[in-house]
């Protein structure tokens, strides 16, 4: 076959045709996914994986289902990165700065190498939205991290400990909880719905999703959007 790459697989040779992605590329090399492959369009996070390119000495994270293989490519997936994860009760707690420093107090221990930003699957500026949380800017925080799919890949190559997606989750739930303006249409959305008013449709569309999936796309594709 023309166009063919080595890249090494968990530290095994495999030649793979160009063009695949990592996550393609490991199928065809014999894998069988059954985790850390998720979505398979780039939004999950569930595929985080570190790879570096032979004779380089950069180290990159990428999410496995949206890179393409590179020739000498040496790859490990990182489906799980053990991020710590503090409980807490969103209905008991305020957006205050001290709340994060009570649940979250390593944020304080960044050096400031940004090496999390460097090592983001989204490109996000990660390094910046720890910053907004140290500050208590949750607001600002939340709207930085928006794009983040938690894979993880970023607490893994800091050395402050720092769990950067929960940081970043705790922020965007203070927000939204507290900070942004309430949406009236959705709050009447939610108590119609906890009142039973749409019971019967849901019902109706449960049917038709075991009979005919098709009118179900149908019903989708030319529903009525609200402007």
């Amino acid at each position: 076959m023309e166009n063919m790459l080595n890249v090494y697989l968990f530290g095994k040779k495999y030649e793979v045709p160009a063009g695949l992605t990592i996550m393609t590329a490991m199928e065809y090399a014999g894998y069988d996914l059954v985790r850390g492959c998720g979505c398979r369009n780039g939004f999950c996070g569930a595929c985080a994986t570190i790879y570096r390119i032979k004779g380089e000495i950069e180290l990159h994270g990428c999410l496995a289902c949206q890179t393409e293989v590179q020739e000498g490519m040496y790859v490990a997936t990182l489906p799980f990165f053990p991020l710590e994860k503090r409980v807490y009760n969103i209905e008991e707690i305020k957006p205050t700065q001290q709340i994060m420093m009570q649940l979250y107090p390593e944020i304080y221990s960044c050096i400031g190498c940004n090496a999390c930003t460097k090592a983001c699957t989204q490109e996000l500026n990660v390094m910046q939205y720890i910053a907004y949380a140290q500050r208590g800017e949750y607001d600002k925080c939340a709207e930085e991290s928006f794009d983040c799919v938690m894979c993880g890949v970023c607490s893994s190559r800091c050395p402050a400990g720092i769990s950067h997606p929960q940081v970043a989750m705790l922020a965007r739930r203070l927000n939204g909880k507290y900070i942004e303006p309430e949406c009236g249409h959705l709050s009447d959305r939610v108590k119609e719905v906890n009142e039973g008013i749409f019971d019967k449709q849901i019902e109706e569309l449960m049917t038709k999703a075991v009979d005919n999936i098709e009118e179900i796309k149908d019903m989708y594709n030319h529903r009525e959007i609200e402007k």
